[in-house]
């Protein structure tokens, strides 16, 4: 019978991929960071820390804990470079558990957005994956095309 997983683990283990991510970003600047925007990002993940690991009452559970983890792994999901290589092969070597996955190309061979975080993905994603190649702009377009169904449902 697979272990139950708890807040506190599962928030430690974040703190941790967070703490990847503090030593991605500066042992490999990302190219299009100045010094202020490196020590803003690095501000932000150190907020992040320190709300997953000591969160208001009614912030403290796994569901609320997926918005972290979305917030935390955004930018290593949808960049490349040194930076992202880095962060994924010494989150691999720690082995977290966390994956590197395309996410709109999942939305996309599903053909629905599934839920609130995925909507608001897409949304903040739609015209960067384009620009980046990440999709062709038939893939954006039925994107958008998603986006539009969603907001009908709710």
């Amino acid at each position: 019978m697979p272990k139950r997983r708890n807040y506190q683990e599962e928030a430690n283990k974040l703190a941790a991929a967070i703490d990847l991510a503090v030593e991605s970003f500066e042992k490999y600047c990302p190219k299009e960071f100045d010094k202020k925007s490196l020590d803003h990002t690095i501000s932000c993940y150190e907020e992040w820390k320190e709300m997953t690991l000591n969160p208001e009452p009614k912030y403290k559970s796994l569901a609320s804990l997926k918005y972290q983890i979305e917030s935390v792994f955004t930018y290593f999901q949808e960049a490349t470079g040194e930076t992202v290589e880095y962060f994924w092969k010494k989150l691999q070597e720690r082995n977290l558990g966390y994956e590197r996955v395309n996410k709109l190309e999942k939305i996309l061979n599903r053909g629905k957005i599934k839920g609130r975080i995925e909507y608001d993905y897409v949304k903040d994603m739609i015209f960067v994956a384009e620009q980046v190649g990440l999709t062709s702009k038939e893939e954006s377009s039925k994107l958008s095309e998603m986006l539009d169904e969603y907001e009908k449902i709710k």
